[in-house]
């Protein structure tokens, strides 16, 4: 299993960014959380990642700490919960928040997220809380976001569709995505920072 990477950021794309590693590019999917917390392009980055061998792919999922990774992997072992909504989850909701919602069976909040219904998230709250309290206060120290750097005005455009793309990809329809980014929308912001402020008005 591949539990670590440490190379040079080449792309990021959110959910996606492509990390290079002894000469080798490796695709990595990952949380917003990962995205708001990225050094620029050809600079060091070093992950802890979780690797899933399906018959049709090879997915690798990268995160910042252990505490992340942990959370993620207690995600998809939760019945109906994939590698897809657990990023999706993590994305729409900081993990020591999320932690809080299924301590206090906070169904409401949950239901809020792109993909989690009513029955997901009372499957969550049931499932997820025996898990948390076996693993103790790892989560409760779960880093805070922080956000992205400030682009030029000549990339606005780019970087108001890269947030809109990342919204779909998280499982918000495009009308959906396209609305909350324009509710948002500012000259001067990273795309990472427009997703993070839409995450939490759509939340």
């Amino acid at each position: 299993m591949i539990g670590h990477l440490r190379g040079v950021l080449l792309e990021k794309q959110p959910p996606h960014l492509l990390l290079e590693v002894a000469g080798i590019g490796y695709e990595v999917d990952a949380p917003m959380t990962v995205f708001y917390r990225l050094p620029e392009v050809g600079q060091e980055l070093s992950l802890y990642t979780h690797y899933v061998v399906r018959e049709d792919a090879q997915l690798l999922y990268g995160f910042v700490d252990r505490q992340e990774r942990e959370l993620f992997r207690t995600l998809i072992k939760v019945n109906g919960v994939g590698p897809k909504l657990a990023l999706t989850i993590l994305s729409g909701i900081e993990g020591a928040a999320f932690v809080r919602c299924i301590h206090d069976n906070d169904s409401a909040s949950l239901v809020k997220l792109p993909g989690v219904g009513k029955k997901t998230a009372e499957r969550l709250i049931v499932e997820m809380r025996d898990k948390l309290d076996a693993l103790g206060d790892a989560f409760a120290v779960l880093p805070g976001v922080v956000p992205g750097s400030v682009v030029a005005d000549s990339d606005h455009h780019d970087v108001t569709h890269d947030a809109v793309s990342a919204l779909v990809s998280l499982g918000y329809k495009p009308a959906e995505a396209s609305r909350a980014i324009s509710r948002v929308n500012a000259e001067g912001l990273s795309s990472e920072e427009l997703i993070r402020l839409s995450l939490k008005g759509l939340g």
